[in-house]
Parts: C-alpha cells; sequence; structure tokens
C-alpha cells in the first residue's frame, strides 16, 4: 500500500491588494520576524503593571505591520497597542478617538509578550479590519505552529485553509475553558480569580496560556469550548471575536450584551453553553460589572 502523500501547504502570503490578503500577508511577515527574534530581545520595559511587558519587538513588529498596511491603503486609520499610552483610560481614549473611522485597523503585534519573552510557544499576531465600527476581517497567525486564522464577515473562518466549528459541548461540565490571569493587579485579576475559582469545579478543565487572541482562535477551532477575561483591550479580542462568530459561536460582553469593539468584559464560547457559562460568573460577582 502506496504511503498517503502529504497536503500541500497553502500559501499565506498572497499578492493581491484586497483587505483580507494584505492582512494575512502582514500577520506572515511579522510573525516569522518575530519568531527570528526569540531570545535576541534588546530591550524589556513594563507598561500598566510589573507584569504588563513590551519589548524592541512588539514595536518592530507593528511599525513593520503599519507599513505594510499603509502601503496598500494609505487613507485608513490604525490602532495598534504599541501607540497608545498603558493603563484602561488610555486605551479607552483611544479607541474613542479612532472608532469613528471608516476604516480602521486593529494591531496586536505580540499578544502574549511575557510568553514570547520567556520562550513561552504560545504567541501571536494579531490584525483586525473594521468597517464603521464592526469587525469584517480578523486574523491570527502563531508563528511558532505556523497556524494561520482567518475570518471574514459572512463568509466563516478558517485554519489552514479548512473551514472552523466551535465544539458541541452541551454544558460546562463537559467543557475546557480558556480563563486568563491579567497583567491589572488591582481590578482586573481580582475579578477574574472569582470567575476562576467558581469555574474551577464546574467545568470539566481549565487553561491559562497567556494569550487572549489564540484563546479566542481556539475556540473557533473547536480546541476549547470557551473563555472568559475582565480587563481586555480592543487590539487583544478584535480579530478573535469574528473567528468565533464566523465558526458558530458566541460572543459577548460578561452581562449577555453583544459584543463591540469597545468590550473589555468579555466571554466567548461555542454557543451552546453560553447562558450557563454567564449565570456561573454573576452568581461569583465576576462580571467586573
Amino acid at each position: 500500500m502506496k504511503p498517503l502523500e502529504p497536503k500541500p501547504k497553502i500559501p499565506y502570503v498572497v499578492g493581491s491588494k484586497s483587505p483580507t490578503a494584505v492582512a494575512i500577508n502582514s500577520a506572515s511577515k511579522a510573525g516569522e520576524w518575530i519568531k527570528s527574534r526569540l531570545g535576541l530581545i534588546k530591550e524589556i520595559n513594563t507598561k500598566c503593571s510589573p507584569q504588563d511587558l513590551v519589548t524592541d519587538v512588539d514595536k518592530g513588529a507593528e511599525l513593520m505591520i503599519r507599513k505594510l498596511i499603509l502601503t496598500h491603503f494609505p487613507d485608513h486609520s490604525i490602532l495598534g497597542e504599541e501607540g497608545v499610552e498603558p493603563g484602561a483610560e488610555a486605551s479607552e481614549r483611544a479607541l474613542n478617538q479612532a472608532k469613528e473611522a471608516e476604516y480602521l485597523w486593529i494591531i496586536d503585534p505580540i499578544d502574549g509578550t511575557t510568553n514570547f519573552v520567556q520562550g513561552f510557544p504560545f504567541f501571536c499576531v494579531s490584525i483586525a479590519l473594521a468597517y464603521r465600527g464592526e469587525v469584517i476581517i480578523g486574523v491570527i497567525y502563531d508563528p511558532i505552529r505556523d497556524e494561520m486564522f482567518v475570518a471574514e464577515k459572512g463568509k466563516g473562518a478558517y485554519v489552514h485553509g479548512n473551514p472552523m466549528k466551535v465544539s458541541r459541548d452541551e454544558k460546562l461540565a463537559d467543557s475546557v475553558l480558556a480563563v486568563g490571569f491579567n497583567p491589572d493587579r488591582s481590578y482586573a485579576l481580582p475579578v477574574n480569580m472569582k470567575g476562576i475559582n467558581a469555574l474551577a469545579d464546574r467545568t470539566l478543565s481549565l487553561r491559562a496560556a497567556g494569550s487572549a487572541a489564540l484563546h479566542l482562535a481556539y475556540v473557533a477551532a473547536g480546541r476549547l469550548g470557551g473563555y472568559c477575561e475582565v480587563g481586555l483591550n480592543a487590539w487583544d479580542i478584535a480579530a478573535g471575536a469574528l473567528l468565533v462568530k464566523e465558526s458558530g459561536g458566541m460572543v459577548t460582553d460578561t452581562t449577555g450584551n453583544p459584543y463591540d469593539i469597545g468590550v473589555r468584559r468579555l466571554v466567548a464560547s461555542n454557543g451552546r453553553i453560553h447562558q450557563e457559562l454567564l449565570d456561573v460568573l454573576k452568581n461569583a460577582e465576576a462580571t467586573g460589572v
């Protein structure tokens, strides 16, 4: 019997000027450069807390992505993590100033910077495009696993060119959920800990791998049943939220209101366990409201 031939690798770098192709190309090029800088970081600083890190590689990757996007779309606006002052208030101000743009690119050059600094292989590039405040394109690239997650509004979501579907878990007890240990130690972390404590014995298991964007990509791919965290920013979740919705899942804030790019208290799931997850967070006073 002849051995099966490996499937041809789908090219990620597309020579088109469509916004989706530009997002894919930008994420791919930045991701490969980030990967090449593992262990070669020259500068590490902190932002809103000692646990909130930023490196010269974050800044370089964002500059690269900005240049690639603006080469094709010079009239578009860009909201990138490294162009915003640290802290929740600064993030909210920057989003309010930018969200009225007709076309707004929302970029996190390295989601999971602490992992990148430590050499822990769970970080990614996240790029989204919003049209009049609604996310229409979401791209997340994991350079370590060479996984490109892509979603277009109304056209589904894909990884390696294959359609993604959320898990079919019917209840929390059957689900593996992702949670986050937010670097905001004064507000977000205590709220998240309440939720983590409440969910620990209500789920099959919990995971906290340190990248909101990849957690959302994994919900979209059916690898996780859901994900929740308080204290996030638009660039952490814009691309991933579209991936989840286009894979058949549900994304809201922690009180069940529909997702928009201003949401900072996030719950994403396969949809089937969503209300049960919201109820647990509410009863644990872990909504952040």
